[in-house]
């Protein structure tokens, strides 16, 4: 078997790179692996994946000499890092090549939601323009306050546009960062949420951040908010932001992740105030193919016993 396996749903250029470089062709789930025999999965030193599905001990026991795990994407939440590292595995991901276009997408979302694009497009397709006139009046985005939750590279990406646009800059971390003059740190996402106008999540997922986004959370930010979520699914408690979006106690919400996706909770289809998007933050060709590439780097470095690129653990 070849020292190289890839799982997951790659571009027709990322598999003739798999291919040329490692000879590896992609196999589409990981439950494909315990298909193989006990023959082809021993030697198999690292292991290319792409998803969402949950990859723990268990798989990787199926492969007795694998020593890397190399994630397409910033987050890694899918792999669980503590059973890699117990069996001496490295695990790696793709950070800093995403964060334009997801730091772009969370202002856009933010800009959507306030100023009502997507159905004031829908009006004009709808041919309502000149039959029932203009389309009402929106609202305005720019200079107000906007909290980040998370000020790690992508937050401090958001942030920094926001700030373009005349937005107070509030934000929560795990420690203060440095900051420019007027950023405002709290130390509390309930803190953060009551002091400002729009809330635009941008934390890492998994366990830690399970629900972080609270019924409290949102109740604090109060019902002239908008919510921004970029980051995972998981951080918000989306039963009680759906119930605050439909009982008016939450103005909106731009979302372009959620839990258990893609089967997505029914009730968002139903919202007026909500700009829903299918987790396309960074769904660029440029941008995919550096994750791709970054990916096939920490692939290479291990074969060639080098430093990793970008190591998790």
């Amino acid at each position: 078997m070849n020292k190289v396996l890839a799982v997951g749903q790659y571009s027709e250029t990322d598999v003739d790179a798999l291919s040329r470089e490692f000879d590896a062709a992609p196999m589409s789930e990981l439950s494909r692996i315990a298909e193989l025999t006990v023959a082809d999965r021993a030697g198999v030193s690292a292991l290319a994946y792409k998803g969402h599905h949950p990859l723990d001990g268990a798989v990787m026991d199926l492969l007795p000499d694998l020593k890397l795990i190399a994630n397409f994407g910033v987050g890694y939440d899918a792999i669980n890092v503590a059973d890699a590292s117990a069996r001496g595995i490295k695990v790696t991901n793709t950070p800093n090549v995403l964060n334009d276009d997801v730091a772009d997408l969370a202002v856009a979302l933010l800009i959507m939601e306030s100023r009502k694009l997507t159905a004031s497009e829908a009006w004009m397709r709808d041919g309502k323009w000149p039959v029932e006139g203009a389309y009402p009046l929106a609202r305005k985005m720019s200079g107000r306050k906007v909290g980040v939750l998370g000020m790690g590279r992508i937050g401090r990406e958001i942030a920094d546009r926001l700030a373009a646009f005349k937005c107070e800059i509030h934000y929560q971390s795990r420690s203060r960062k440095e900051a420019p003059e007027g950023w405002t740190y709290h130390s509390d996402p309930v803190e953060l949420a009551r002091a400002v106008d729009d809330l635009v999540i941008a934390v890492v997922g998994g366990p830690e951040t399970e629900g972080f986004v609270s019924a409290a959370v949102i109740d604090a930010l109060g019902q002239d908010g908008i919510i921004v979520n970029i980051a995972r699914g998981s951080v918000i408690d989306e039963a009680a932001m759906l119930d605050a979006l439909e009982q008016g106690r939450l103005r909106g919400a731009g979302l372009d992740v959620f839990r258990n996706e893609p089967s997505v909770d029914a009730r968002f289809m139903a919202l007026p105030n909500a700009t829903i998007l299918p987790h396309v933050g960074s769904a660029t060709v440029e941008t995919r193919a550096a994750m791709g590439d970054l990916q096939r780097q920490n692939v290479r470095a291990h074969l060639a016993g080098q430093p990793l690129v970008t190591p998790v653990n």
